[in-house]
């Protein structure tokens, strides 16, 4: 059994994970505007709380950018005091038992993935749509999450006068004076100008949706978090804008879905370690690496089709630099 936890500047989640489940899962406001070491004594107290004799390890989301080896954890979203702490040490020397942090995007679509809409496909992506929006890779069924646990943030890239995220997210509905709950409830009332309002976000999550196909060019993608659960009232804006993705084979082999679980975030976060791409430093050749001081290098590879002998010449300055 591991314990799994959802941090977030809004609320902070926990469950006692076993076998695909959520058990015992509580729920509490984040103490977000305290200061650093009131939200860590807050989260040690919930650990407390559900922690057993079964549990062997704690596995936690953060809406950050992380140094998985050292469990540091950078700028987190929302907990303005949250600039650099190491966590893992933290967690570990109190409670004696592993701990695996990254990033919350990373642990839903790995939740999704493992146990939920995304367990047929090999590669896709997985997206939450909540305070923010960002988005977890899954390659050849395995996590990519990059540098840092950075990879994914496609809410920070530039549109029209700020970013996705201000036009994908809470942020839209802020800027009208409301939420996406009470526009929900508005056009599902026959409200008609809540009903232009979710169109509008559509295009919009649309135009991103062409960024996720462009780059990734997955085999699905989920949408998850709160907003996506307004997705009947999105899901023909966004699709309308795919119209025009100049690769039709693509769009329409694509199936973007709402995610079922309310969970995903916790049945990822203690899964992330033995499901994760690794980094190496090695040659982008396999079975290949260079020396140090090795600027130049020659390699023969059979041909495959045509049975004969090519010969590649690529030089390692940069590489051997770095070695």
């Amino acid at each position: 059994m591991k314990l799994s936890i959802d941090l977030g500047g809004t609320n902070i989640r926990i469950a006692q994970v076993e076998n695909g489940k959520c058990l015992n899962k509580v729920s509490v406001a984040c103490l977000a505007q305290q200061d650093a070491a009131t939200v860590i004594s807050q989260l040690t107290q919930l650990i407390k709380s559900q922690l057993t004799s079964q549990v062997t390890g704690i596995g936690i989301g953060v809406p950050s950018i992380v140094d998985g080896e050292k469990g540091i954890v950078y700028n987190v979203a929302n907990i303005s005091s949250w600039k650099e702490i190491h966590l893992k040490e933290i967690l570990e020397k109190e409670f004696k038992l592993p701990v695996a942090i990254n990033n919350d995007s990373n642990c839903f679509a790995l939740g999704e993935h493992l146990f939920g809409q995304g367990k047929p496909y090999d590669n896709m992506v997985g997206i939450t749509i909540g305070t923010g929006i960002g988005a977890g890779i899954i390659i050849n069924r395995h996590l990519y999450s990059g540098q840092y646990k950075g990879a994914g943030e496609i809410g920070s890239l530039p549109y029209l006068d700020s970013d996705y995220e201000h036009y994908c997210s809470s942020f839209f509905f802020k800027k009208r004076y409301s939420t996406g709950a009470d526009f929900a409830q508005r056009a599902l009332s026959g409200d008609t100008e809540a009903q232009e309002v979710w169109n509008i976000f559509g295009t919009h999550l649309g135009n991103l949706m062409k960024v996720v196909l462009f780059t990734y060019a997955p085999q699905a993608i989920v949408l998850g978090g709160g907003i996506a659960s307004a997705f009947p009232l999105f899901e023909k804006a966004m699709k309308d804008v795919l119209e025009s993705f100049p690769y039709k084979i693509i769009a329409d082999n694509t199936p973007i879905i709402a995610s079922s679980m309310s969970d995903a975030s916790l049945l990822g976060a203690p899964h992330y370690s033995k499901n994760s791409i690794k980094h190496k430093r090695m040659s982008f050749l396999t079975g290949f690496t260079p020396q140090k001081g090795v600027k130049e290098g020659v390699l023969h590879l059979n041909g495959l089709v045509t049975g004969h002998v090519l010969t590649v010449k690529f030089c390692f300055l940069t590489f051997a630099q770095n070695c």
